[in-house]
């Protein structure tokens, strides 16, 4: 087992005594600047971070579950988010929440920040192109981890994702029994594990079925996205019929646009989105999704650390949620094609 860096380490890697280490990671006492970067230096490679677990351990108030996602205002990781606070709280925990943007940097501050203030345990969206020397961090300070959404760290961690190949897979295949034979793949513009496993489901289908490859048009996961990209998608790709969106949002978006240019979505155009929030099922027209019950998602990941911290010598796990096709007002047949059936 990899061992945690002490104070004790860090003070002999800098050549100085416990309490000057201590007084530059605490930013007291009359230290000499050169004498400060050698500890704060020592301290970086080392993974080093002050950590106030063990005293909350001895008055056994360590009750607090950090997580760390990205973009907050989005609603399926405010259901998520909600899942996991109403069963941690259940159990007399509480969860704060940072947002770290996709940003790796300012993830590693989040991270710090967690780590410094003693929390309990740790569920994590890794940031897009997230480095091995976070994944070190984590492990040096021992704190119980589930990944969510983004596997990586080689296995290190727990971790609660979706089944995204096969749920695009299935969109694909249900739109190609509707007739549409021209598709596009909406939303997104990074190439997280996420987007990418969503993307080769959808190739995949329509490789099986002899079907042309998929137009890949990337634009931010938000309905004003999704709104602004979808004439220009329609005006630069006019044989596609059927899209399938990274996310319920930009689908929703998408089919706001189409209104205003005078398309009907499930008639000129077919849109599915993915996750299943709760605007789908009560935008207008309803849409059309791939559902993976984001609340319950965020209780089953709650559940996942909580065993993570009662039992730490236990193999790691991996849970991958499907998602069910749940068909409303935003599909049907292609444009000439009588419904199937």
């Amino acid at each position: 087992m990899e061992q945690k860096p002490k104070l004790a380490d860090v003070a002999e890697a800098a050549g100085v005594s416990v309490a000057t280490a201590s007084q530059v990671l605490r930013g007291t006492g009359r230290i000499s600047e050169s004498t400060r970067k050698t500890v704060l230096a020592a301290a970086k490679k080392m993974n080093y971070v002050r950590d106030g677990r063990a005293a909350s351990m001895r008055s056994g108030e360590n009750r607090e579950i950090g997580f760390a996602v990205h973009q907050i205002a989005n609603p399926f990781n405010a259901e998520v988010i909600s899942g996991v606070s109403d069963l941690l709280e259940a159990e007399g925990y509480l969860v704060s929440v940072l947002d770290s943007r996709d940003d790796k940097e300012r993830q590693r501050r989040n991270l710090e920040a967690f780590i410094r203030s003693s929390r309990g345990g740790l569920l994590w969206v890794p940031a897009e192109n997230t480095d091995d020397k976070t994944f070190d961090l984590l492990k040096a300070h021992g704190i119980p981890t589930v990944s969510f959404l983004r596997r990586s760290g080689k296995g290190r961690f727990d971790h609660v994702g979706i089944e995204n190949a096969a749920a695009a897979e299935t969109a694909t295949r249900y739109l190609a029994e509707l007739g549409h034979r021209h598709m596009a793949y909406l939303g997104g513009t990074a190439g997280t594990g996420v987007r990418v496993e969503r993307i080769e489901g959808c190739r995949k289908a329509l490789s099986d079925l002899g079907l042309p490859d998929p137009v890949i048009w990337n634009c931010p996961d938000d309905k004003v996205a999704g709104l602004a990209e979808i004439s220009e998608l329609h005006a630069a790709h006019p044989d596609v019929t059927g899209i399938i969106c990274n996310g319920d949002m930009v689908a929703i978006g998408a089919c706001s646009g189409m209104i205003r240019m005078g398309l009907t979505p499930g008639a000129d155009i077919s849109v599915v989105g993915f996750d299943d929030v709760q605007d789908a099922a009560i935008a207008t027209p309803s849409l059309t999704t791939l559902a993976v019950s984001p609340y319950q998602m965020g209780r089953k990941l709650a559940r996942v650390v909580l065993d993570r911290m009662n039992d730490p010598s236990m193999p790691t796990t991996v849970t991958l949620v499907p998602a069910e096709l749940v068909v409303r007002k935003t599909t049907g047949p292609a444009p000439g094609c009588e419904p199937p059936g």
